[in-house]
């Protein structure tokens, strides 16, 4: 059975949160160790952003801020300190239940392997014939996304980093695609990635 994290200081959202957790086969709890973490931000003695670069210091549990702040800025920093979710308040149930499964999901199937090379969702790494490159979350994204389908399209790739809270363009991707190449490249990985005119790119 799943912990879940439980940072709230407001008592009826907690009791809310705490049934709404167990009816649905997860764990609540209200210390560490777990296996994700709920995180409400306006907190008495410590902000959740506080919270959350503190655990990203020694862990990489997946995080979520469920939260009345609602400006893109209490977004992007939320993100900025390691989040892997953010979602305002009032929350639907199925959302918020939807978006922890994945996250789970995500975290429980952690390594990807093709051809030799080997991804590391968990620590954002990835390694081929024993040389080992870090790679942005972003990076990683479209690499897994590359690994699990072989080819996808530029659209495909965009969803799936928004999807997972990473906001990117097609002109990010580009620059993101070429930094990856090159680090590919140095760990001796040659056109592992390629483009495919006109549609996106296959590994």
């Amino acid at each position: 059975m799943n912990r879940i994290l439980v940072v709230e200081d407001d008592p009826s959202i907690k009791s809310e949160l705490i049934l709404l957790l167990q009816n649905n086969g997860y764990h609540p709890v209200e210390a560490l160790p777990c296996d994700l973490a709920l995180l409400d931000i306006n907190l008495p003695e410590m902000s959740g952003y506080e919270i959350c670069r503190k655990l990203r210091v020694h862990s990489d549990v997946p995080v979520i801020f469920l939260t009345a702040r609602d400006t893109a800025e209490d977004e992007l920093l939320g993100f900025g300190v390691g989040a892997d979710d953010y979602i305002r308040k009032p929350y639907h149930s199925s959302v918020l239940l939807a978006r922890i499964s994945r996250l789970l999901m995500r975290k429980s199937n952690p390594v990807l392997s093709v051809r030799g090379l080997t991804l590391h969702l968990s620590d954002l790494t990835v390694s081929y014939e024993g040389r080992t490159e870090e790679l942005t979350k972003n990076e990683t994204r479209i690499l897994a996304c590359l690994m699990k389908k072989d080819l996808c399209t530029r659209e495909e790739i965009v969803e799936d980093l928004w999807s997972n809270s990473l906001y990117i363009d097609e002109n990010t991707l580009y620059v993101n695609v070429n930094r990856l190449r090159e680090k590919l490249k140095r760990m001796g990985a040659l056109d592992f990635i390629r483009t495919v005119r006109g549609v996106g790119y296959r590994l």
